[in-house]
């Protein structure tokens, strides 16, 4: 595995990883709050057919936080990303994002069409992820309170935060408020519940904002290079409608609905979606005729 950190626009840096070999580059984009664990299944399917490149987004993980906290939205996200491409001299490449990594996939595309072959889009909203968090918009007009709290709340708030988010108290609700107590692993809740306690919360809700802000809607039409889309069934983060509204809005787009599937479906039912998703690659980036790469 390559480790690499580099500094993008603003000084800010960014750590990536690169793995595996062969004709094909995927760029994994995360979620807000995750720095991987959503690829845990998926990413062993990927290695044999190319470089898996996962950059950790700004603020998470390995990668450093912006001096400017208001340079957190999904283009300043997707820029970073292009630059780690340009440092791998990616020609062509596959982008699949979860969650937030799905207006960042969408974003990187638009930003950056010549060089994206192919993108596939799990759980995630092509806008406005607050309003339609839980089918409602109470999150909508929350989202400023929380982000001025954030703001005020300075090193007490991130000592809490610490210590607070991964309680097996926080497990348990989020398993009993989100995510399917029975497909989940708990190792990998664990995974989820660390990396977000490891994140300053004032980026967590100033990127939070800064995704509500952007919507990929203008160009959904547009969009030419082959599409998967999965949802969960019963995602309460991104309702199963809006991921299917996508579907029927991206001309290119196949789309597969996961039963009994969550936001976390990716962890929670991964033969369904990595068979879905090598199906996905061998249709239209078979081995032998996989998307050109220079490395």
């Amino acid at each position: 595995m390559i480790t690499e950190t580099l500094r993008s626009f603003d000084d800010t840096p960014i750590h990536f990883t690169v793995e595996g070999d062969g004709p094909l580059d995927i760029l994994l984009c995360d979620g807000i709050g995750c720095d991987g664990y959503i690829w845990r299944y998926l990413r062993p399917h990927l290695r044999s057919r190319g470089r898996v490149i996962h950059p950790h987004i700004r603020g998470h993980g390995k990668s450093g936080v912006p001096t400017d906290l208001t340079v957190v939205g999904i283009p300043d996200i997707a820029t970073d990303f292009r630059a780690v491409l340009d440092r791998l001299e990616s020609k062509r490449v596959v982008v699949m994002g979860h969650s937030m990594g799905v207006q960042v996939a969408l974003e990187l595309w638009n930003q950056d069409r010549a060089r994206v072959a192919g993108i596939v889009l799990m759980c995630g909203s092509y806008g406005h992820p607050a309003s339609t968090f839980r089918d409602g918009r109470s999150m909508r007009y929350l989202l400023p309170f929380l982000r001025a709290g954030a703001r005020a709340g300075g090193e007490t708030l991130r000592r809490i935060w610490r210590v607070a988010t991964p309680t097996r108290m926080s497990a348990l609700v989020a398993q009993l408020t989100e995510l399917h107590p029975d497909f989940l692993r708990p190792h990998d809740l664990e995974l989820y519940l660390a990396h977000l306690a490891e994140m300053d919360p004032q980026v967590f809700f100033e990127m939070l904002g800064g995704a509500e802000a952007h919507s990929a809607s203008p160009y959904l039409t547009q969009i030419d290079v082959p599409t998967l889309i999965i949802a969960g069934e019963h995602d309460r983060f991104t309702p199963a409608w809006l991921s299917a509204e996508m579907s029927r809005r991206v001309p290119t787009a196949e789309f597969l609905c996961v039963r009994d599937g969550t936001h976390a479906s990716p962890v929670e039912q991964p033969t369904e979606i990595n068979l879905r998703v090598e199906r996905f690659l061998d249709g239209h980036f078979p081995p032998t005729t996989g998307a050109t790469q220079s490395s």
